[in-house]
């Protein structure tokens, strides 16, 4: 992909010139109730990002988007333009995915055929197009970095067009994706590491902001690291908190994370559960210096995945398309590999050139990176004297595809996971929504398991199916995969091929409480002995989860009266003697028919009971389960 911060990319038209063109029909839209039209947004100030969702830079971009919508919420509209590079991301399930795994509230189209891309004359991942409220172009910009100039045009641009009395100050009426889906408990994992020795699988929870550790032989949840909410907090486990943290690294009971949304590394002293900051303050780099530099007070550019070797935290920098070095006893670090520049290039480390970094892993001798963008697998000299990067599979920054063999034949498409295990190498070919291996030293290629369709099933190899897997972790012959949009984690036997799930048991600490209660109608009793029935209905295609307690609780008067969910329905009994109010409060785990995400209900209600004599014994509550 061009440097979209290269000069050379930028368009700019001159203000007021010339009408913005129309959306074309026939595309589909998200976060939106219906089609949108630049004619319709008369009055307003719009702002196009065109981006996708694959590119590191637009994935930067987007924080600078909030803050612009946040201070202009009344007179600024934006509008993500979807222009994919990848085949994989012209798919609008993908998209779909995409704004939810990324946050996105503001109306998105898909432009598949890149119509949209080619009527406004971009060049470049991001560019902004900004439309001032007559509906004319005013300017185009490409690149990352966008808060400080966008801030400043269109502050000038609200004032100049208020005064004129062509601004509309109506807020746009949108539609949530995320509000369209139920809860998981999960929520797009993007990592895991298998600790062999100690038994445990650890997981990041990616856009729940936390660290799952669970007993990696039957998936019973050990411990919860993170509150859930997106900070950059050190402290206790349950107290400190991360921002979409991917990859990490284990030493003794130390646990390093990549803390990518922070721009950070965070390390986990697991006997104490204390989280501190190794380096990052939360706000993204931008120098591009290779020099060792101590720890204190550098800043990082979205680190991906972690390694240890040879004493080493290898970080696969994706914001800035390096490997850098964390010396953690001396308390430095340096570039490792890569000059900065996006390309596939080999030759010596800090003058090859590398592509989002996304994964990385070891053996003896070598890193080998999940080079994301070129969709390929780099070879990293551990030795940083004199040491190079070689091509492993693969070729190109738009060479891509689903095609196994050997060396520079094989095709990937934006693989983003690596592990080693057993002399191989084992890759989550993320967009293909294949794990596939990659024998040394031939470099030969086949794949694992995975028939290429997104989707969730389990089962032989031909018959697997993921969505978009972007995290892997071998140990004792079986791979753990990250299966980051179907929001679960999958095993794969690697003498068989045959993938199956990797169900967390013992939940109960994951599913956030309930919001603030509904009150239901209040219900007459007859004094006496109370007999309540709760029922929670599934939505058309879920089934029960067989590996989660469902449950209901009823509290009155300081006691609790718990019932399990059996089939949907959990009775109890309790003296009812006066009027009384009722706390309810039920969890229910389910999901799709075929598998895939553990996805949860949990709702609060207050029931009031009214005593009459010769009313009901019996109370039935009916709750459906479905998205917030």
């Amino acid at each position: 992909m061009p440097n979209a911060s290269d000069p050379a990319t930028r368009n700019v038209i001159e203000p007021g010139t010339v009408n913005a063109p129309e959306f074309p029909p026939g595309l589909s839209w998200f976060n939106t109730e219906a089609p949108l039209a630049i004619r319709g947004l008369r009055g307003k100030v719009v702002l196009l990002d065109f981006w996708t969702h694959c590119c590191i830079n637009c994935i930067h971009a987007l924080q600078d988007l909030k803050r612009l919508e946040r201070k202009y919420r009344n007179e600024l509209v934006v509008i993500g333009v979807h222009a994919a590079k990848f085949d994989a991301e012209k798919d609008d399930e993908r998209i779909r995915e995409a704004v939810m795994r990324y946050g996105i509230e503001h109306p998105v189209v898909n432009d598949s055929g890149m119509r949209v891309w080619q009527e406004y004359a971009v060049r470049a991942w991001p560019t902004f197009v900004l439309v001032d409220p007559r509906g004319k172009v005013f300017g185009a910009h490409s690149g990352e970095r966008i808060y400080d100039l966008f801030d400043q045009v269109i502050g000038q641009m609200v004032d100049h067009h208020a005064g004129s009395g062509h601004l509309d100050r109506e807020p746009l009426a949108t539609r949530r994706e995320a509000d369209m889906v139920p809860d998981a408990v999960l929520s797009f994992p993007g990592k895991v590491l298998a600790d062999e020795r100690g038994g445990r699988l650890f997981v990041a929870d990616t856009n729940h902001h936390r660290i799952i550790v669970a007993a990696r032989g039957d998936g019973t949840v050990l411990d919860v690291i993170g509150s859930g909410e997106p900070a950059l907090a050190d402290g206790p486990a349950k107290e400190a908190s991360f921002q979409r943290p991917q990859g990490m690294a284990l030493a003794g009971d130390a646990l390093y994370v990549a803390d990518t949304g922070n721009h950070a590394i965070r390390r986990v002293d697991l006997s104490e559960r204390l989280v501190s900051t190794v380096v990052g303050d939360g706000r993204q780099d931008e120098e591009w210096d290779s020099a060792p530099a101590p720890l204190e007070g550098k800043r990082l550019n979205s680190p991906w995945d972690l390694q240890i070797a040879h004493g080493v935290l290898f970080v696969a920098m994706a914001g800035n398309h390096r490997v850098f070095g964390i010396d953690l006893e001396g308390s430095y670090i340096a570039a490792h590999a890569g000059s900065g520049r996006e390309d596939h290039v080999d030759g010596p480390l800090l003058a090859a050139a590398l592509a989002q970094p996304s994964g990385i892993t070891c053996d003896s001798d070598s890193l080998f990176v999940a080079d994301s963008e070129t969709s390929s697998v780099r070879a990293v000299s551990l030795d940083p004297r004199g040491g190079h990067v070689r091509t492993v599979v693969g070729r190109g920054l738009f060479d891509f595809g689903d095609v196994d063999g050997t060396g520079a034949e094989v095709r990937m498409q934006h693989p983003t996971g690596v592990a080693f295990g057993r002399g191989r190498l084992y890759i989550a070919d993320t967009f293909n929504n294949k794990i596939k291996t990659i024998s040394l030293p031939n470099c030969q290629v086949r794949t694992l398991a995975g028939s290429g369709a997104a989707g969730y099933r389990d089962g032989s190899p031909i018959e697997a199916e993921f969505n978009e897997p972007a995290g892997l972790s071998y140990a004792a012959g079986t791979l753990y995969v990250a299966d980051t949009n179907n929001h679960a984690i999958r095993t794969v036997d690697i003498a068989t091929g045959t993938v199956a799930p990797f169900p967390l048991r013992n939940t109960a600490d994951l599913v956030p409480a309930a919001e603030l209660p509904d009150v239901l109608p209040a219900s007459s009793v007859s004094p006496g002995q109370v007999s309540l029935r709760v029922s929670v209905a599934l939505p058309s295609g879920r089934v029960w989860n067989p590996d989660a307690v469902s449950g209901v609780t009823l509290r009155v008067g300081g006691r609790s009266y718990p019932a399990v969910l059996q089939d949907g329905v959990a009775e109890t009994s309790l003296e009812v003697l006066g009027d009384e109010m009722i706390g309810l409060e039920a969890v229910a785990y389910y999901c799709d028919r075929g598998g895939g995400a553990c996805l949860y209900y949990r709702a609060a209600r207050i029931l009031p009971l009214r005593t009459q004599q010769g009313a009901s014994s019996e109370v039935e509550v009916s709750l459906e389960a479905g998205p917030r």
